[in-house]
């Protein structure tokens, strides 16, 4: 991860051990970290840190004024406010996901989704807490893509976005009315998406990406569009992806490598992968039935 996060800086100092990590096109980071006996320090970090226990941590310990404190397991999370001071005793095994982000992307997240912009951005505290959506956003979409792949990119950025828009409504005190998104896109606005789709399905593809081309925040566009389609933007991406990829499979000589890659995958497996969830057979058995 270039121009990485000081909390991840500072757990590479200490026994975690760095599973896999990427800093986002719309510049929030990931990590994926295992730990097991470590005590560590972590303060004046100039970023917020979002954290959700994967596995284990049922021994992942919080200094407080009165002692050791712990509550850790799986789905629990913990949010850790920038310039939060705190020190941890990891005395079993815990695997974990981190976001980080800062306040530039809070503040940015609410004038796109509220037009309008916070006086001051105070985010809450939250250790060992349960937050069932938090967790379903993890697991669902940062767990189960491939943070690499051109492909996962648009699921990913949709699902930082739920996950900030759920930050602001649930962890700041802004007391902001939600949002009103009634309907879907116009005629116009549809059509601009759905041309600038298949023109782009060769390159990564981020939620504000196809925003941009409707005029619209990620958080309305999101809304409209499935409104209009059915489906979430990602859902779509992904369709119009295995559906070019099918075609290609059944009326060229294009080698299964050139194909992924033409269809905005990173690599073969990824895309043979994608393809057998939803047709249920691999693109070679397609290529064979011609």
């Amino acid at each position: 991860m270039s121009q990485s996060y000081q909390v991840l800086n500072s757990l590479q100092q200490h026994k975690a051990q760095l599973q896999g990590s990427v800093r986002l096109g719309n510049g929030l980071g990931l990590a994926s970290w295992y730990n097991d006996d470590d005590l560590i320090a972590l303060d004046n970090a100039d970023h917020h840190t979002l954290s959700l226990y994967l596995a284990d941590g049922y021994q992942s310990y919080f200094k407080t004024s009165q002692g050791w404190q712990n509550g850790g397991a799986p789905d629990k999370l913990c949010l850790m406010p920038k310039d939060y001071a705190s020190t941890w005793h990891i005395r079993g095994p815990l695997s974990f996901m981190h976001l980080y982000f800062t306040d530039q992307h809070l503040r940015q997240q609410a004038e796109q989704t509220w037009d309008r912009s916070p006086a001051q951005l105070t985010l809450d505290e939250r250790l060992f807490a349960n937050d069932p959506q938090i967790a379903l956003l993890y697991r669902h979409f940062l767990l189960n893509n491939d943070w690499h792949d051109p492909a996962d990119q648009l699921a990913i950025s949709s699902a930082t976005t739920l996950i900030l828009n759920h930050l602001l409504k649930h962890y700041v005190h802004l007391s902001w009315q939600d949002p009103v998104v009634r309907g879907g896109l116009s005629p116009h606005q549809l059509n601009r998406v759905l041309e600038f789709i298949d023109s782009q399905l060769a390159q990564p593809l981020l939620l504000s990406d196809l925003a941009r081309e409707a005029n619209l925040s990620e958080y309305h566009f999101a809304r409209m569009f499935k409104h209009s389609k059915g489906v979430a933007p990602h859902q779509y991406v992904m369709k119009q992806r295995l559906k070019q990829a099918e075609q290609l499979l059944r009326i060229s000589t294009l080698s299964l490598t050139s194909i992924a890659l033409q269809c905005g995958f990173s690599s073969p497996s990824h895309f043979s992968n994608r393809f057998r969830q939803v047709h249920g057979v691999s693109p070679s058995a397609v290529r064979g039935c011609r």
